[in-house]
């Protein structure tokens, strides 16, 4: 079958912005900032999507055009070592990973409806977060509930392609994403008390909080939030048409992408301090502090009803696009065609979301070695991938790397980003699996 490309810049663009944007950007990103201590680690993250996460996003690009092949056509195609097998390895790694963030939209899901059936005036009871340890019967059958619908919604997109499915329901969602977080800003910002919070996220700069670990955090959020890792961004080059302008792309890639995580620390944020909240409360951020925003603000309930659907919609299309790595990865390697092979994976990947369902202790785990860690290293193979074992000739004509300043950006690609993130995987092996390094 004759490969689909994107039928025009703009939608490529909406369409890439989506990918990109999802629970890593409003969910993830808040609280990565007050963990890590607001402003500086704003600005360390910002230096690392435009030094790295820019390259490699064009490193990822150049992989999936030049081969038109998702992860296991694309390391093999242009002849990395054990291309095949590492193509392999990552499609059951995104296998793996989209199973528990399916679960975390599902998560999104309840509460989007929570909000709903609140703002009716009917009873509503939290309860299908995962319990820390042990089994809670009820929160696994509404997960198991909750992550089935988001699956079939999935399908639903997935099996119309990408020029009638994909690329529609980005253009439908991202902007109703930016225009919910407008709305929710101007209300954030203009609760008394909220300067505090406005200050402390993008004004007061500690230099003294730029530790080592902040850095390493930064530098795993913009790989994260970008979906670097080898997979996503690879099989979406493979529907770049001849011609398009990775540089350009990637720079406006990266501004919708940072854009919506900056609007969501300002749409959550400032409201977090005009109630004495506390900002450094982690994944639960937006599950358990965000609802005690909402109902504190008259016609909380609406404001809620906007940010969980808005939330939904953005993950939704980053869900999606882990479903098109897998779904073409076996359309473009085995016999399937893709009706068959959508509705496959759809129950492969139902059946990994039950482990991470049982309880946190199974949950962080599986995000820790799935999400984080391999997600830095797929990002560093694919680098190398392009950098090295892409032919130069293809590489210069790929990012378009003549004179000075593209042997610069070649340079850049194959030593300075690679070094980069194989430094934060090093760090993150020692310190969060191997507990050998603790220091701040």
């Amino acid at each position: 079958m004759k490969r689909e490309t994107f039928s025009s810049r703009a939608r490529l663009l909406m369409t890439m912005v989506g990918v990109a944007v999802g629970l890593g950007n409003v969910w993830r990103f808040p609280y990565m900032v007050g963990k890590f201590g607001g402003a500086s680690f704003v600005l360390v993250y910002l230096l690392a999507v435009a030094l790295l996460g820019i390259p490699a996003l064009m490193a990822e690009w150049s992989l999936g055009r030049t081969t038109r092949r998702g992860p296991v056509g694309a390391f093999e195609g242009v002849g990395f070592p054990l291309g095949r097998g590492v193509g392999w390895f990552f499609f059951f790694v995104v296998t793996a990973a989209t199973a528990y963030y399916t679960n975390a939209l599902g998560w999104v899901l309840y509460y989007a409806v929570g909000q709903v059936v609140q703002g009716i005036g009917l009873p509503w009871t939290d309860g299908i977060l995962p319990p820390d340890t042990g089994f809670d019967g009820r929160s696994f059958l509404l997960q198991l509930l909750c992550t089935g619908l988001i699956i079939l919604a999935c399908t639903v997109v997935l099996l119309r392609g990408l020029r009638s499915g994909i690329e529609v329901a980005s253009k439908v969602l991202m902007p109703i994403l930016f225009g919910s977080l407008l709305v929710l800003i101007v209300r954030s910002v203009t609760l008394p008390g909220s300067w505090a919070g406005i200050e402390w996220y993008i004004l007061k700069f500690d230099l003294a909080a730029l530790t080592p670990s902040v850095a390493v955090a930064a530098v795993g959020q913009a790989i994260f939030s970008l979906s670097l890792g080898g997979s996503f961004m690879v099989i979406y080059g493979s529907y770049l048409r001849e011609g398009e302008p990775l540089r350009a792309n990637a720079m406006w890639t990266a501004i919708g992408d940072v854009g919506a995580g900056l609007l969501a620390g300002l749409a959550i944020l400032p409201a977090v301090f005009a109630f004495g909240l506390e900002p450094g409360s982690g994944p639960g951020l937006i599950f358990f502090t965000l609802p005690q925003v909402f109902a504190q603000i008259p016609a909380g309930w609406a404001f809620g009803i906007l940010f969980f659907v808005s939330l939904l919609g953005a993950a939704y299309l980053s869900d999606v696009a882990a479903f098109e790595v897998l779904v073409a990865g076996l359309v473009d390697n085995t016999r399937l065609r893709r009706t068959e092979a959508v509705w496959l994976m759809a129950a492969v990947v139902f059946v990994f979301a039950i482990p991470p369902m049982i309880n946190m202790k199974v949950f962080v785990p599986w995000d820790l070695f799935f999400g984080s860690g391999m997600q830095t290293l797929g990002a560093l193979l694919a680098t190398l991938a392009a950098g090295w074992a892409l032919s130069q000739a293809r590489l210069v004509e790929e990012l378009d790397a003549r004179g000075a300043q593209g042997q610069f950006l070649i340079f850049w690609l194959r030593f300075v980003v690679p070094g980069v993130i194989l430094g934060l995987g090093i760090w993150w092996l020692l310190s969060d699996v191997l507990k050998i390094t603790g220091q701040s």
